[in-house]
């Protein structure tokens, strides 16, 4: 099967994509067709398959938690709350767990459901565990190569004789019946699968689930972040009166009070006791010494405020603080006497003036001081602040919370619990006690310089202990003093919660019942009233009437003291006529406030001494505030005049402004008192909008008229203007009142549109009015409030009131007939009246449509719908007449005479909202969400209180309703079709709210009529796509769309899963057809029906609506020729997964058959999957098991490039070369540059392909496959075949490589930040190094590993599964197309993929059924194998053999037996067996020589006797693998054991180009081009030496001498003998490089690794062999390239090059085997440097031997072998450089030619005769050592032995004579280089001329030539050094004068010091080298001697 023939665009495809551009079809009449079919004909599993349960829609009672143990209501109204009222209804849809709007497919869950997986054995991981194990044992001895026959090391370690063999497999052996064999392999194969194919994939992505829809929290009450204070104790030096202290948080950047006060009593209870009379009965709520703060918006500049007050006493503040700030206890002798008198004046004055305080002290705490020093918390230490991070109100509360930088640090929940003991207080200011003062006094104590620093304190010592509150802290008391649950026990001192008053506005509505008033009296100035008014105390009162009797007892007590009180006492500053107050008083106010109730104020002077007839208290004066006024609570400040008098009587209804006759006021009835009163009220909005509105509604309700509200007088004729005025007025409203009010509110809103109330017997209908006021106000709060809202826009606290708080009346309501208007709702939201939740009997009978005949639509509606036609009414009229039901109930508490008018919500909600216009309709649109789930909730409340649940789902609701809902359905969709490029985010909201409402009616109407609507917005959106500028937004809106409506719980049911398929011709099923069979659901599916059932056909998209659309949808989107559908891709193709991982996932459908039936409903996708394979991501391309080192291997212009032979063809797994025939299974790359699949994409849409395999019917599948043509079942194949590359397992090492990645990114700050501070040096860099040890230490922890070894065992059962699917498919496959013709055509493609399969990574498991299939396969087709064309064969051999040396016993013997078949049927056949012998040898040698994972310790399998011999020679091959799976590590080595291995095939050419080319490919991975080239180079060599052994052609190379040029080491290619081994031998010289264009592949292969190691000069070499073939061919157009690329190549020759750098190598010790005593010459990159080959080597031999046992030697004198640890190895490495004699250099000119064809290297050792390496110039001698090595670099490998070594050792005037020369070199150099460089020259001139040279040219003379030597035999020495100072000298005046004429004038000063220097130089030398040697001149007889002499000055010869 040739890719090139495939054809892609075969008709049966193409027509599927055809159907994806259709209109939308009509759906199938959907509740027609189920009442045709009753499920009772359908068997037990399948009939949940065809109708909704009758259970599906419930409705729960949820009882309300109440935090405390008494229910918070008001007392006046216990007795009527504890009718059961704290339900709520919630309408619940039981099966909803099922969809995944609400049950995600998230990690959690799926490593849930993992947790009980069967680990697969994969020889991947078993390998690796193998070589871990063989590392830690100490490693095999070396054996010497002669030992074994032609160089293989096999018969030395196995004895294959004597090996165990492996158990025999059962009945494989054993001849049965094809049929037979099938069906045992089908059941074996479907033994232990696993069901959930997705369940083993990663689940779908969380960010694309549109669907996703989190239940809503339930609402509560707010509460911000919460500390407990505990006050442990209070002592001061002295005692002798009782202190009281409070408590309250204040913020001063807000200036604000954020909290109560808190009152505590620390005292003795000697002290208390002073008290006693006058508060005999103490409450235990009183004595609470611990609270709990509530902080919302956290701030740097909060304190906690402590202030003590004390018993009023004569004096001031300063006067009563005196004795505590002098006098000490511990002084008692001293001051005994003053303190007994203290003591008995303080018992008398608490008696006397036990009720009365006076300020005393008071200090702060800066709450950042305690969250910062004590440090913050981390979260594992505390458990339950971790779980209370995430409430509810914590995460709402961020949406506004407006925090700047420093308010991050100040997180109250999360610290260490701190005790503190704060020991100064501040004694209170007479003068200074306001709120502003303490405001001031707060700033300035953060001061460094703090005024308040230098006051003396008052000394004391206060204990507490702060901490952060636990979560439900027992014994505690709320606000209004209940018990908090838990509350174990009554009598334990409790702990109060304080209320909190937030610093800034909280959004959260009420939700329990809360009436609190807090009164503050600030000032009073009684300055200009005389007489005795100076120690001034405020009662205050709550008056339930004028009478003084009436005085209510609602006021907290404070601490040791009654619960509550009926009046207040400020306390009192001593002789002060115009006070300062900072007292609290706080009441729990009545729920039913009239207007007499009021706060009377009466003040009193105190009379502090105790006079004769002089009362204790003095009334001075009287002012009140009516709390009632216009049914508003009054709140705020006021400025009270004061009345000296009593006031007059009625005097409660008026306030004190007005001017009352005969009445005397103080100051002349100015403003004299400041009060503040504050409610914390869930009963008062203190909001005149609210209030305005709940007063008419209440007005209303009790039908009051005539009411006064204000100035307006409310009677039946102006309350409707008033309402609908008040409602429209309600969008002016405070945001956070409207908040706190929200239930209310839309209760009151939903009560006017469901109860339109009658006035004067006419219905006032409110409707619109009140659906404009609700859509105004749900989107204010949307806008406002945004990040309180969910991905799909929803604001929370809207979704949680519908969710729990939202009921249909289902009475007329009464309010409480006693309330005032504003007590409209007051508690009741609190405890909505829920619904009555049994079908209640005076509801069931309703009929809706008893009263009203139904009007038509108006023109608006009816043009939308396009339906009925009749007369109209207008639309304003309309919502008057038409009513949804009129019911008359009997009810006691209703007026007989009154009719209650009731409409129903949702039918309400559609009409309004579809005749809204303008700002209306668009606020309703943006928060469409509400509207639907508010229309849902009443839809389903309505069923269910109706009894119509039972019904027919077409008489559910009434046309007119149904009319209204398509109406607005299309109206929205085109606003979505025609807003989408402005709006994009409403319109993004709006769609997904519409489909969230389409789901939801799916549940509740006529299922048909909802598909009709998905149809109709459909055909909206696609009329824009065709006009659209940006289709593919539109795409993604209806992608969303279709993804949300198929989330529903019952899509499966939705979709007639068991409909047949009517053939196209009948659009929709008629009764007559579908009854035709014996059940809706038929088992034998009419054949020509399968082809409509594969395909996007008609009656598929009508039978299988929701389904059809998605598929066509993911059709659409995947079309090659898309624009810009890139990020589509992943949106479809995650659709669809999730909707089979909820198929998975979901417990109805686990039975077989069922799924089957499931699949039908994506049947389709299997040919669009195939259709978009060339868009796919290629995963074999990526897989580095299966890719190779190929650039330099492989020319892209060389089509006919073939495989070494036919073995290699697909070399371990996948070609080692890329080449066409090999790997057929490349994808086409049509299409791939527009809309290639991502990787992740692509996996996604095949793991959705294979679960469709798995789970449809096989006979479906085998009928649809036998209708495919031939290039239709390649493409399958082709699929298949990318699926097992895809799921192939990837092992732990590479799921730990990426588990280190992403744990790298996440370290990279942390990374960063240490960097950082290593830059710095000192203690800190060691201290984070330190750390960083550590860390990097236990990086792979316990819990990483086993997350890993959890992630391996899902990979490999996923990578099982998916192989065992394609399996099961191939099978398929092979069973269709036995019986047809085509099966030639198929079958080599099932094997090639059976063959891949087998190449992958698989487990035990799958190849186990793999062989089983391969075996049948063979045993059915064997002419498939043993015809001419070996390849396959040859294929199948490799992966067999690979398989026989598994580490898994099952598997080798799978393998064993299908290897022995193979070979049986082979010889049964009666073909040629030797070349089948010789392809299995051909495949073991490739296999060996490029598997790293080959087991040659697995091999013994039990083979009959006739195979015996090959089994040998197979053995020998692979144990030659022995050392090479030792050396795998050691690049060097193992290119030694390759070569060595190849140097034994040098009689069997096919196995020596095989092991040439695995070393070639070994050198490319590594870089080494030069070397890969010459193993090229020597291939062609081999293969020219053969070819011209077959045929004499005169064009071709004669042999290897052909290539003598390009290397010299060539020759050892040369065919030894022709006996040896002829060529025309059967089998031999059989691969595709023995043949010319295999010859020119190689050499072109070569000429391109000689350009990567940029060798240019090499390439003509190279190149000279081809042209005279190409020339024979006339193949002009290859010459002109091979001429072009010469052409530029040799351009490239001028480029700066380096090439290699070498060096001497000695290994010494006999742990190193047979390398000891070896020399090697190194061949490493281009500039190594001497440390980096050390350090390479000694950390390799380290590893292997142990750190302790190498030993470098460092210098590189002889190493004497004796004097070595016999128990160490030692390693001497040394630099070396190529070594050319004289008339070698005049050849070698050029760079290359002085790095290229190297055989002589030379090292230089400096030593002095006592043994140092270096002395004194006179003692200072040199070792030259030239190395010749056994080939020349470049070779085939890169370590070459060396042979010979010579050594010359020079004496010390020799040395000083090559120094001399090298300096004089490098002078000549410096000056005449071109172009010239100054700095150089001047570098090299300074150490030639410079006086400051150590050992420099002048000490040389002085040492050497100062004086003749006595010894003759040094005179030519000498004269030949004077002759080099002389040419030195001349060198350096010409690089002087060089210089002269390079320097600027800066730098002529710099001249003349180095012509001075060289002056003084020459002048030193003139002397001593102009001195002669006269001997040396005198005329000698015979020249002879002379060299003779010479010959034994220098001391040559030394030979190794």
């Amino acid at each position: 099967r040739k890719q090139v023939s495939r054809e892609y665009g075969s008709p049966q495809l193409s027509k599927k994509r055809a159907g994806a551009h259709q209109p939308v079809t009509d759906p199938v009449d959907y509740e027609e067709y189920v009442s045709s079919h009753p499920p009772g004909a359908e068997p037990g599993l399948l009939r949940q398959l065809l109708e909704f349960p009758s259970d599906d829609l419930e409705l729960l009672l949820q009882e309300r938690e109440c935090a405390t143990i008494e229910p918070p209501v008001p007392e006046e109204e216990t007795s009527c709350l504890e009718s059961g009222k704290k339900h709520a209804a919630l309408w619940s849809l039981r099966y909803l767990r099922y969809s995944t709007t609400q049950t995600p497919h998230n990690s959690e869950r799926q490593r849930e459901k993992q947790k009980g997986l069967i680990k697969q054995t994969f020889e991947l991981d078993e390998a690796a565990i193998d070589r871990q194990d063989e590392q830690d044992d100490s490693k095999r001895h070396s054996v010497s190569l002669d030992d074994t026959p032609r160089g293989s090391w096999a018969s030395s370690i196995f004895d294959l004789k004597n090996s165990t063999p492996d158990a025999l497999l059962p009945s494989v052996l054993e001849r049965t019946a094809a049929e037979d064999m099938d069906c045992r392999n089908a059941e074996n194969r479907q033994q232990c699968r696993h069901a959930d194919l997705l369940g083993l994939y990663p689940a779908p992505d969380e960010d694309e689930a549109v669907e996703r829809c989190a239940i809503p929290e339930v609402p509560k009450e707010h509460s911000g972040q919460r500390i407990m204070v505990k006050c442990l104790s209070l002592k001061f030096e002295i005692e002798i009166e009782p202190i009281f202290g409070s408590l309250a948080l204040y913020d001063v950047r807000e200036k604000k009070k954020i909290s109560e006060d808190f009152h505590f009593d620390l005292n003795s209870d000697q002290m208390k006791s002073l008290l006693r009379p006058h508060s005999p009965h103490v409450a235990i709520s009183t004595l609470a010494r611990s609270t709990i703060f509530s902080i919302t918006y956290p701030s740097p500049d909060i304190f906690l405020v402590i202030k003590l007050e004390k018993v009023l006493q004569q004096g001031d503040i300063g006067e009563c603080c005196e004795p505590y700030m002098v006098m000490k206890e511990s002084d008692s002798t001293k001051h005994k006497e003053k303190l007994e008198k203290l003591r008995a004046q303080a018992e008398q004055i608490c008696t006397r003036l036990g009720r009365f305080r006076m300020p005393f002290a008071w200090t702060a705490i800066h709450l950042l001081n305690i969250v910062s020093s004590v440090g913050g918390l981390d979260r594992s230490d505390s458990d339950s602040d971790t779980e209370r991070k995430g409430t509810w109100n914590e995460r709402k509360k961020k949406g506004f919370e407006r925090m700047s930088v420093g308010e991050d640090m100040c997180n109250f929940t999360n610290f260490r619990p701190a005790t503190l003991t704060v020991t100064n207080f501040f004694k209170q200011e007479g003068d200074r006690l306001s709120d502003e003062d303490l405001y001031k006094f707060l700033a300035d104590m953060r001061r460094p310089s703090s005024v308040l620093r230098r006051l003396r304190p008052v000394t004391a010592q206060l204990k507490i202990d702060i901490s952060p509150a636990p979560e439900a802290p027992h014994y505690c008391l709320s606000p209004e003093l209940l018990h908090v649950k838990p509350y174990p026990d009554p009598r334990v001192r409790p702990t109060k919660e304080v209320l909190e008053f937030p610093a800034r506005y909280v959004y959260t509505p009420h939700t329990t019942y809360r009436n609190l008033l807090y009164v503050y009296p600030q000032s009073v100035n009684f300055s200009s009233r005389q007489g005795s008014v100076r120690n001034i105390a405020v009662k205050v009162q709550f008056m339930g009437g004028e009478d003084p009797s009436q005085a209510m007892p609602i006021i907290f007590g404070k601490s040791s003291c009654a619960e509550f009180y009926k009046e207040a006492y400020t306390p009192v500053i001593y002789h002060n006529k115009s006070p300062e107050f900072y007292e609290e008083v706080k009441m729990k106010i009545p729920a039913n406030l009239t207007d007499n109730h009021h706060l009377l104020f009466t003040f009193y002077h105190i009379s502090c001494q105790a006079k004769q007839n002089t009362p204790l208290e003095t009334p001075v004066g009287y002012t009140w505030i009516p709390l009632m006024q216009h049914g508003r609570l009054r709140t705020g400040s006021f400025s009270l005049p004061v009345s000296v008098e009593k006031p007059p009587p009625s005097y409660s209804v008026l306030t004190p402004d007005v001017q009352l006759p005969g009445m005397k006021w103080v100051d002349n009835h100015k403003g004299v008192f400041n009060v503040e009163v504050k409610a914390a009220s869930s009963v008062h909005t203190q909001d005149p909008h609210l209030d305005k509105f709940f007063t008419l509604v209440y007005v209303l309700e009790e039908y009051s008229f005539p009411f006064r509200l204000k100035d307006v007088i409310i009677t039946e004729a102006n309350v409707e203007a008033e309402l609908k005025a008040s409602m429209a007025a309600l969008k002016g409203a405070l945001l956070d009142t409207c908040v706190r009010f929200l239930h209310q509110l839309m209760s009151k809103l939903i009560l006017l549109i469901v109860h339109p109330p009658v006035i004067a017997g006419q219905i006032v209908n409110l409707g619109r009015a009140a659906f404009e006021a609700m859509a105004l106000l749900v989107n204010q709060i949307h806008k406002n409030l945004e990040g309180n809202q969910d991905h799909h826009g929803r604001n929370s606290l809207l979704s949680s009131y519908i969710h729990y708080c939202f009921h249909l009346p289902t009475t007329e309501p009464v309010s409480p007939p006693a309330g005032p208007p504003g007590l409209c709702q007051s508690w009741a939201m609190a405890r909505p009246s829920s619904l009555l939740l049994s079908r209640s009997k005076s509801l069931s009978n309703s009929n809706p449509d008893l009263a009203s005949t139904p009007a038509t639509p108006d023109e608006e509606v009816q043009r939308i719908i396009g339906s009925k036609v009749g007369g109209s009414s207008s639309a304003s009229e309309r919502p008057c007449n038409r009513m949804s039901a009129f019911i008359e109930t009997a009810s006691i508490l209703c007026p007989p005479s009154r009719q209650i008018a009731k409409k129903l919500l949702h039918e309400e909600l559609v009409l309004q909202w579809v005749v809204s216009t303008s700002t209306v309709r668009e606020a309703s649109l943006q928060q469409a969400w509400f509207f639907f789930q508010l229309m849902v909730k009443s839809m389903s409340h309505h069923l269910f209180l109706s009894s119509r649940l039972d019904m027919p789902r077409r008489q559910r609701f009434p046309d007119r309703f149904v009319d209204d809902i398509a109406a607005l359905v299309c109206a929205i969709s085109a606003d979505i079709a025609s807003r989408y490029h402005k709006d994009v985010e409403l319109v993004d909201r709006l769609n997904s709210s519409l489909a969230f409402f389409l789901n939801d009616l799916l549940s509740l109407m006529d299922r048909g009529f909802v598909f009709n609507l998905i149809r109709s917005y459909y055909k909206q959106i696609n009329n824009k796509l065709h006009t659209a500028q940006s289709p593919s937004s539109l795409t993604a809106l209806r992608m969303d769309f279709i993804r949300i409506v198929c989330s529903h719980e019952h899509y499966v049911t939705l979709n007639l899963p068991c409909a047949t398929l009517s053939p196209p011709a009948s659009p929709s099923p008629s009764t007559s057809s579908t009854t035709s069979q014996s059940s809706a659901f038929s088992c034998h599916v009419q054949d020509q029906g399968v082809v409509s059932m594969f395909e996007l056909s008609v009656p598929f998209r009508q039978q299988h609506f929701l389904s059809g659309l998605l598929l066509a949808e993911l059709s659409l989107i995947l079309e090659p020729d898309g624009e810009g559908v890139f990020f589509l891709h992943k949106k479809a193709i995650s659709a669809l997964h999730s909707l089979l991982c909820s198929h998975d996932a979901d417990p109805r459908y686990t039975d077989p058959q069922v799924r089957s039936h499931i699949a039908q409903l994506y049947l389709p996708l299997i040919p669009i999957v195939m259709e978009t394979l060339a868009q796919l991501h290629d995963f074999t391309d990526t897989s580095p098991q299966r890719v190779r080192q190929a650039s330099a291997l492989v020319d892209d212009s060389d089509p006919d490039n073939g495989t070494i032979s036919q073995s290699v063809a697909m070399a371990i797994a996948g070609s080692p070369l890329p080449h066409s025939k090999a790997n057929p299974f490349t994808l086409p790359s049509a299409g791939r540059q527009c809309s290639a699949l991502s990787t992740e994409c692509s996996r996604m849409l095949l793991v959705c392909f294979l679960w469709v395999l798995k789970n449809t019917d096989a006979g479906l599948l085998e009928r649809w496959v036998s209708d495919l043509s031939v290039p239709q079942i390649n493409r399958l194949l082709d699929l298949l075949h990318l699926c097992l590359s895809c799921f192939e397992y990837k092992g732990k090492k590479a799921l730990q490589r990426i588990n280190s990645l992403t744990f790298k990114k996440s370290q990279d700050m942390k990374a960063r930040l240490e960097e950082a501070i290593l830059g710095t040096i000192g203690a800190r860099q060691e201290m984070v190094r330190r750390c960083r040890g550590t860390t990097d230490a236990l990086l792979v922890s316990a819990s990483t590993c086993q997350k890993l070894e959890q992630e391996s065992v899902v990979d490999g059962n996923l990578a099982t599964e998916a192989a065992l699917i394609a399996l099961d498919t191939l099978e398929i496959i092979v069973k269709t197309v036995v019986m047809s013709e085509l099966k030639e055509s198929v079958l080599g493609g099932v094997l090639r993929v059976l063959l891949y399969s087998m190449a992958g990574n698989q487990s035990a498991l799958f190849l186990q059924h793999c062989f089983s299939t391969q075996r049948a396969l063979v045993y059915k087709f064997p002419e498939m194998l043993f015809e001419e064309d070996t390849e396959l064969c040859a294929d199948l051999c490799l992966r067999l053999l690979r398989h026989c040396s598994s580490s898994v016993s099952s598997v080798r013997s799978h393998a064993s037996a299908s290897l022995y078949l193979l070979m049986r049927q082979n010889f049964e056949i009666g073909n040629n067996f030797a070349r089948v012998k010789m392809q299995v040898t051909m495949s073991l040698s490739s296999l060996v020589g490029t598997s790293t994972k080959f087991n040659e310790e697995h091999l013994d399998s039990p083979f009959p006797e006739q195979v015996q011999d090959l089994v040998f020679n197979l053995h020998m091959i692979l144990t030659d693998t022995v050392k090479m799976k030792e050396h795998q590590q050691d690049p060097e080595m193992l290119i030694d054991l390759m070569y060595r291995i190849a140097k034994g095939y040098q009689n069997s050419p096919d196995l020596r180009l095989t092991w040439l080319q695995n070393m070639a490919g070994k050198h490319s991975e590594r870089g080494n081009h030069a070397e890969a080239a010459h193993c090229l180079v020597h291939s062609a060599a081999l293969v020219a030496e053969y070819l011209n052994m077959l045929e004499d052609c005169r064009y071709l190379p004669i042999g290897c001498v052909s290539f003598q040029s390009i290397s010299s080491n060539v020759l050892e290619e040369s065919a030894v003998s022709d006996d040896i081994l002829s060529p025309e031998e059967e089998g031999i010289c059989s691969g595709k490089y023995f043949s010319e264009s295999g010859l020119v592949g190689l050499l072109e292969q070569a000429a391109a690794s000689f350009n990567m190691a940029a060798m240019y000069e090499a390439i003509n070499g190279v190149f000279c062999p081809i042209c005279p073939i190409h020339e024979a061919n006339r193949d002009f157009k290859k010459l002109a390239s091979v001429h072009g690329k010469l052409f530029n190549k040799f351009n490239n020759v001028y480029n700066q090059r380096m090439f290699g750098t070498y060096f001497r190598v000695g290994f010494y010790g006999c742990r190193f085997g047979d390398l000891d005593e070896q020399e090697f010459v190194y061949k490493e990159p281009s500039i190594t440097k001497l440390a980096e080959i050390s350090h390479r080597l000694e950390e390799f031999y380290s590893e292997r031997f142990g750190d302790e046992v190498v030993v470098i030697i460092k210098d590189s004198n002889p190493v004497d072998k004796n004097k070595l640890d016999p128990n160490k190895v030692y390693l001497q490495i040394t630099y070396v450089e190529p070594f050319f004699d004289t008339y070698e250099l005049k050849e070698r000119i050029t760079y290359f030619d002085k790095n290229y064809n190297l055989r002589t290297f030379m090292y230089c050792t400096p030593f002095t005769l006592d043994g140092r390496a270096h002395g004194d110039l006179h003692e200072q001698y040199k070792r030259k050592a030239i190395l010749t090595t056994s080939h020349a670099f470049p070779y085939i490998k890169t370590r070459v032995n060396v042979i010979h070594k010579e050594e010359i050792i020079l004496m010390p005037m020799e040395v000083a004579i090559e120094d001399m020369q090298k300096k004089t070199q490098e002078l000549a150099f410096a000056t005449h280089q071109d172009p010239a460089d100054s700095k150089m020259l001047q570098m090299v001139l300074q150490g030639c001329v410079g006086t400051t040279v150590n050992q420099g040219p002048l000490e040389v003379a002085q040492v050497f030539l100062s004086e003749i030597p006595e010894d003759s035999k040094l005179f030519r020495h000498h004269n030949k050094l004077r002759l080099c100072f002389k040419d030195f000298t001349k060198r350096c005046e010409d690089a002087l004068r060089k210089n002269k004429s390079l320097i600027g004038p800066d730098q002529k000063e710099y001249h003349r010091e180095l012509e001075r220097n060289y002056t003084k130089l020459r002048e030193a030398l003139f002397p001593l080298i102009n001195r002669k040697i006269p001997q040396l001149y005198r005329p000698l007889p015979l020249p002879t001697t002379l060299t003779q002499s010479f010959s034994l000055f220098t001391l040559r010869g030394y030979l190794l």
